[in-house]
């Protein structure tokens, strides 16, 4: 393990007890009303990164629904959301012995005072250790290269002008076959693979797995693009309770077409199981 990430080793956080906890932490001011404060240690390019901001939204939904984990959870991202207060409204759908769907949005006031809604959401919970340990796939973990071998974010130029707090609050290591862009020779593939954790060492529950899934760079670099890539649309499962240690994470995209990208991501724990995926519909600016 590398020297830096064997320092935030030494003190890992705990789930519950961690910078990203205390980050997404919702309190009730009325039935199914939260108020939060975004972080402004969660930002890409300025705007609140978008598997924060799923996170954020699917604590409040734990809150208010009879089960405690997110199975599915959909969101639009309707404007963009910016670091301070903000208000989430949850609603109950439906309540069932092993799942409940509710809906959420997230809001904030604009300059002029006007309440704007950010993001709204519709997800279904249960309860992850009810699920039986049955396993039937075809699918394969991402063949990574030690961590030792892989890359910080900050190795390599950066593709856009802004904030990147984000990256000093994940430890990312990137696999270099996805990493042509940062060299100016993009492979045109739309790949981009890493290990992922927590920087304070804290490891992963069902909600980083919500952030998990739009941590890493867009593949969009990896197809030469530069620039904002904005989720439209976000949809995540998570599919089991990961194990303790590091993720790995590979997330590609196979059509661009009309200024608009899809990513889909796949999250695998230390044990080899896959315990996130999601798909997103993304927007770019073409050349």
């Amino acid at each position: 393990m590398p020297e830096a990430a064997s320092a935030r080793v030494a003190s890992r956080a705990t789930v519950g007890d961690s910078e990203f906890d205390r980050d997404t932490a919702v309190t009730l001011r009325a039935p199914g009303v939260y108020d939060v404060d975004l972080s402004d240690g969660w930002t890409i390019i300025n705007a609140v990164n978008g598997g924060y901001l799923l996170a954020v939204l699917g604590r409040a939904l734990a809150d208010a629904l009879p089960h405690p984990d997110p199975f599915t959870i959909s969101a639009h991202y309707l404007t963009a959301s910016r670091p301070g207060p903000a208000v989430v409204r949850t609603e109950t759908v439906r309540t069932g012995r092993t799942l409940s769907t509710g809906q959420a949005s997230l809001l904030q006031y604009d300059d002029e005072g006007r309440e704007v809604e950010r993001i709204r959401v519709l997800a279904s919970y249960g309860d992850l250790d009810t699920l039986p340990d049955d396993v039937r796939t075809a699918a394969r973990p991402p063949a990574l290269p030690p961590m030792e071998q892989c890359f910080d974010p900050e190795d390599g130029p950066t593709p856009v002008d802004g904030s990147s707090a984000i990256t000093e609050r994940l430890m990312l290591k990137l696999d270099p076959s996805t990493l042509g862009w940062a060299l100016g020779q993009p492979s045109g593939k739309g790949e981009m693979r890493a290990w992922f954790g927590l920087a304070d060492g804290r490891d992963a529950d069902p909600f980083s797995l919500l952030l998990a899934v739009d941590a890493l760079p867009p593949t969009a670099f990896e197809i030469g693009l530069t620039g904002w890539v904005p989720t439209v649309e976000l949809t995540a499962h998570v599919r089991s309770r990961p194990a303790p240690g590091p993720l790995r994470v590979s997330i590609t995209t196979r059509n661009l077409a009309g200024g608009f990208l899809e990513e889909d991501a796949e999250v695998w724990d230390s044990t080899d199981r896959l315990v996130a995926q999601s798909r997103q519909l993304a927007r770019v600016r073409l050349p």
